[in-house]
């Protein structure tokens, strides 16, 4: 049953170093076989990792903490359209579609962990701090993934008009 309203929002917990629920919930998608202590040790090494960083940046702009670029990099990779599927009249179109806040989030997530995920030969606080520190900067593959969605929409925008 697609669409149905589930207490998740309600019952997340900020997480216990930063306050935060969306990092909270950052932690939940980075787990594996509900072990949330080692996701939290992985997402916590990423943000000491980040913050060392910071410390040698000597940009008057860049952000002064952690959490601030983590934040950063969940916006810029959030996608504002996408395109789905629809069939009309026996031929599949690619139509793109607005996409609402929770996906953009989740998508941006999901971009950010495979991201880090398909990179191999170093620990994964240290791929993922690489990866949160450039999609902050607006670099890195997650950002690529957001790019092409969009270029993909752009490309199908004659085909608008199909969408509800």
């Amino acid at each position: 049953m697609a669409g149905r309203i589930t207490a998740a929002d309600t019952q997340l917990r900020p997480d216990p170093r930063f306050n935060d629920t969306v990092l909270s919930r950052f932690i939940n998608c980075v787990m594996r076989d509900g072990q949330k202590a080692t996701a939290q040790r992985v997402v916590y090494e990423a943000m000491d990792i980040i913050q060392e960083k910071l410390g040698k940046e000597t940009d008057p702009n860049a952000p002064k903490e952690a959490i601030q670029v983590f934040q950063m990099a969940v916006e810029n990779v959030k996608p504002f359209v996408e395109v789905r599927s629809k069939r009309v009249g026996g031929a599949n179109y690619q139509v793109p579609i607005p996409v609402n806040r929770k996906r953009q989030q989740s998508l941006a997530f999901r971009w950010i962990i495979t991201a880090a995920r398909e990179e191999k030969g170093r620990p994964m606080s240290h791929r993922l701090a690489d990866e949160l520190y450039a999609a902050a900067r607006k670099e890195g593959k997650a950002m690529t993934t957001r790019e092409q969605v969009h270029r993909m929409a752009e490309a199908n925008k004659a085909f608008a008009h199909f969408a509800r």
